[in-house]
Order: structure tokens, then sequence, then C-alpha cells
């Protein structure tokens, strides 16, 4: 069974305000939750494209949203071929732009990818370094924790998971693979409980969570990806279309953040002046003006929803 950590999945979806005859994309199928609503809301003359590079969720979408024939499209690639793909599925095009009317991001990984142990996502499953969400892709977590130099090491960790012992890490992790090529998730926990002082081990959860977040990022230029996409679906967006964005830790809410307020509109006429003539005219405006968060309903349910936010942003 395909589980996804689907969160704030009617508030995303009416963010969008659906129209019935509407093309829609939804870039992180995953589970197909969030495409399973949208689909529900189209009719005859709507379209929804879903993006992934995981073949489990390709597979398991084609069963969940058959019910819905040809007006749904399933593409396996990397989100940050947004842009790409929707020319190439020949959707309405304006100034050499492909338009649509809302734009879906559920930065939430798949429960498969954590529980399932073979692929390398959990410190609680012992599996081969993987962590690729795209199992075509080249580099792996073994790669990274076998080849790459302490300091890269320890700035991953840093930045990507806010591991305040990253340096401990690192250095434990060059001084083993020094000895022996290490294989297995299970391998890599020991060696980061040992570059954590005990007394930090005994609080905050699972203490190889942050590192592995981490790695996980990393393998999969998880924020890069996100970033290009985000800039991509602002340009893509026709007039009065939506961006629905929900993330699940600080760095990606925080690149959400900045992008949408980049396009914001910013006027620099000085106060006194009766009309705007600076022309600071924005792209976007905020649906919410604060990111919307889980009930404690859907807290109640699905603990890893507890930082979930939902920004929505409009085309202006």
């Amino acid at each position: 069974m395909f589980h996804h950590i689907t969160v704030l999945k009617e508030e995303a979806t009416e963010g969008l305000n659906i129209k019935q005859d509407g093309i829609y994309v939804d870039c992180t199928l995953g589970g197909g939750g969030h495409s399973s609503v949208i689909a529900s809301k189209l009719g005859p003359g709507g379209r929804l494209i879903a993006l992934d590079q995981d073949d489990w969720a390709l597979d398991n979408a084609r069963e969940k949203l058959a019910p819905y024939g040809d007006r749904i499209t399933l593409v396996k690639t990397n989100f940050r071929d947004l842009e790409q793909v929707l020319k190439e599925l020949d959707v309405p095009m304006k100034d050499g732009v492909p338009q649509v009317d809302g734009i879906l991001y559920d930065l939430g990984v798949s429960s498969p990818q954590f529980d399932e142990g073979e692929r390398g996502f959990s410190y609680n499953h012992d599996a081969p370094l993987d962590m690729r969400m795209d199992q075509d892709a080249f580099l792996t977590a073994k790669e990274i924790v076998n080849e790459w130099p302490e300091e890269e090491i320890a700035r991953i960790l840093y930045r990507y998971g806010e591991e305040k012992f990253s340096r401990r890490i690192a250095r434990v992790i060059v001084g083993k693979r020094s000895q022996a090529v290490i294989e297995t998730t299970g391998e890599l926990v020991e060696l980061i409980k040992e570059g954590i002082p005990a007394a930090a081990r005994r609080t905050g959860g699972h203490p190889a969570k942050r590192s592995f977040q981490a790695l996980r990022i990393a393998v999969n230029d998880e924020l890069g990806a996100f970033e290009e996409a985000l800039h991509q679906a602002v340009r893509c967006l026709a007039p009065g279309g939506r961006v629905s964005v929900i993330t699940f830790h600080s760095l990606e809410d925080r690149i959400c953040k900045q992008i949408f307020s980049s396009y914001l509109e910013k006027c620099t006429c000085p106060p006194d002046f009766p009309l705007c003539v600076c022309g600071g005219k924005g792209v976007l405006r905020l649906v919410n003006r604060k990111p919307l968060i889980p009930t404690d309903t859907e807290l109640a349910e699905n603990s890893r929803a507890r930082s979930a936010k939902l920004r929505v942003a409009e085309k202006l």
C-alpha cells in the first residue's frame, strides 16, 4: 500500500480555486492524494498534469487515477523540468511561455521511501546507502559519505540538516571510511551517534534524523530543484492562476517565502504621493498573509505533519 504524508490536502487544493475546464499541475504526485482531489473537481474540458521521478508513485497513480481517464497526464521527471514538460505537452502559450491555472507542490517525502527500508531513506532500517528518489540518478548517499571531502560533508549536515555537531560527525565518518567502505544506513547511524555527545543524544528525537535529512536533500538536490521550479511556476501561471506550496522544514519554507516575496508589489514612491508613479507593479499577491498549518485532527492522525506549512499565491 502506498501512503503519502498528505496534510493540508483540502486547504492546498481549495487554495488553487479549481475551475472545471482549467489546466492544473501536481508537481509532487507522491501517493496521488492531491491529484485525486484536483481530478475529482475537473469537468470533461479540464486537465491535470502530474509529475514525479519515483516509479512507485507513477505505477500507483496509474491505478488510482484510472477513473479520470484522459484528463490525467502522468510524467516521470524532476519538477525542475516543469516549463519544458508543459511546452512538450502543448499547453496554451503566451509570449512563448506555457499558461496553466494552478500548480501544486507538496514537498513531504512519501512514506514508502521512509518506511520500506531498502531505499536507504530511513535510519530505522538497515539498508544500502542509497536515498535516490529517482532510481535512474547517479549520485547516492554512499558516494557522498565515502568520497566527498570532510569539509563538504560537514557543510551539508549543517546547512541542510541544521546539525550543530556536523563537524564532529564528518570527522568520525572520514576516520571510519579510511579503514573500510561505509555500505549501509545502520553503519552510518552508529557513526552519527558516535559524533554526537551522549548528553545531546538523549534529547530531541533520533540522533540521526537531521543528518539523514541533510543527505537526502543533497543526493536529490531538493532545494536547488525547488528554487528553480518555483520561479518557473510563477512564469507559467496564467493571470488569476494560483500556486499552492506545502513545505515540511524551515529551509524549504524560507525559499518559498523569499521567492513569493520577490514577486510582490513593491512601490517605492514617497508616502505623500497620491498615485504610484514608480511602476513597482507586482506579479503575485499572497492569498493568505500567514502560512496555514495543520489542524489538531491532522496532527493526531499524522505526527510527521507537525512542521507542515501551506503558502498560496495568485498571479496578477
